[in-house]
């Protein structure tokens, strides 16, 4: 005969109770039979853990790793520079003036100088001072200032190498189909154009070519573009 009470429960609670006992008891020699005693016991302690963690402060954290998109990292790095481009006198005196000036133009680079003017002989020499020892200089001298050239200063990133590779080789003979000396030019002393070779040179033979207030600052609708 069955207990009324056990413990000050209820007959329906003592019931519940039993019911829920004998299906725990059903279910664990189910789970037994299947598992291992190491893998059980591990399973049966982790069913009698609250889930407390779930609202819990101590939660297990997920670590994500910052992705940097590198194209925009490189991007940010390479800094805008200027160039010195000009038009030697063998290029003004052949109409080549608006061929060489597209090509930096189609390339994506701004125009912010551009003036046609005599050289001084002095100038000439301050331009080429690093040449002075060659004893091809004098020579060099007299062809810069023998008719007007075209002064040109151009910004953008990685100008300075990018204007070399499109104007070519100091020997037309050795530049690429493609450049401007390559495709304009067959000699050494008649090869068309100048351009800086590196960013210092930029600023410097700039300075020496423009008067102050002769450069403009304007922004290129283009611009985004070009560069992200």
């Amino acid at each position: 005969m069955e207990s009324l009470t056990i413990g000050g429960a209820s007959p329906c609670v003592s019931s519940s109770l039993r019911r829920i006992s004998s299906k725990t008891t059903s279910i664990s020699c189910v789970l037994s039979s299947k598992l291992t005693p190491k893998a059980f016991q591990k399973h049966s302690l982790a069913a009698l853990q609250p889930a407390f963690h779930l609202f819990s402060s101590h939660a297990p954290k997920r670590h994500t790793r910052a992705r940097i998109f590198l194209p925009h990292l490189v991007a940010s790095m390479e800094g805008v520079e200027q160039t010195y481009i000009m038009i030697k006198p063998d290029g003004v005196q052949r109409g080549l003036v608006g061929e060489i000036i597209s090509r930096f133009e189609r390339k994506g680079f701004k125009l912010t100088g551009l003036k046609l003017f005599q050289c001084p002989k002095e100038l000439a020499e301050e331009h080429y001072k690093d040449l002075q020892s060659k004893p091809f200089f004098p020579k060099l001298i007299d062809y810069i200032t023998s008719g007007p050239v075209v002064c040109m200063a151009w910004e953008g990133v990685g100008v300075v190498a990018s204007a070399r590779k499109l104007i070519g080789a100091t020997n037309p003979l050795n530049a690429e189909p493609g450049t401007i000396r390559g495709d304009l030019a067959v000699q050494t002393g008649r090869n068309v154009v100048h351009g800086s070779d590196s960013p210092d040179n930029g600023k410097r033979e700039i300075a020496l070519w423009f008067k102050e207030g002769e450069l403009c600052s304007w922004e290129a609708v283009q611009g985004p573009w070009l560069v992200e």
